[in-house]
């Protein structure tokens, strides 16, 4: 075979490529995005109000530190991850009472050891000598 018809025959093939490609390419139906963008998502329903503002407050960039509303928001934010619930608190667990009447530590009645205590050390006996 001459170099041409190959190098013709190569050219014909990637044109039929490149039209069916292209055809196939406008014959697609539009697709949903997968990211929402943050206007599109607060325009939905049940959306979080403090969620919207920290978007605004984001938007401002540094002029939301003087911005009250996102100061308040930025708390109540805060406070929503920070502060412990009343639900998550652990409680403690009820003792019963000893031999005496003295609440039992659980610890020392299974470690013998943790009855013991350190002897105190004395500060002006360790220094320089």
């Amino acid at each position: 075979m001459d170099g041409k018809i190959l190098a013709r025959i190569g050219a014909i093939g990637f044109v039929t490529f490149a039209i069916t490609a292209t055809a196939i390419e406008l014959s697609r139906k539009d697709e949903p995005p997968l990211y929402r963008s943050p206007a599109a998502a607060a325009a939905g329903t049940g959306v979080d109000p403090l969620k919207i503002e920290l978007r605004r407050c984001q938007q401002l960039g540094e002029a939301g530190t003087r911005d009250s509303a996102c100061l308040h928001a930025w708390a109540d934010n805060r406070d929503r991850f920070l502060k412990p619930s009343q639900a998550l608190q652990p409680q403690p667990a009820p003792q019963a009472p000893g031999p005496h009447g003295q609440p039992q530590n659980p610890s020392a009645a299974r470690d013998p050891a943790a009855n013991e205590t350190a002897p105190a050390i004395d500060s002006h006996t360790n220094e320089a000598r």
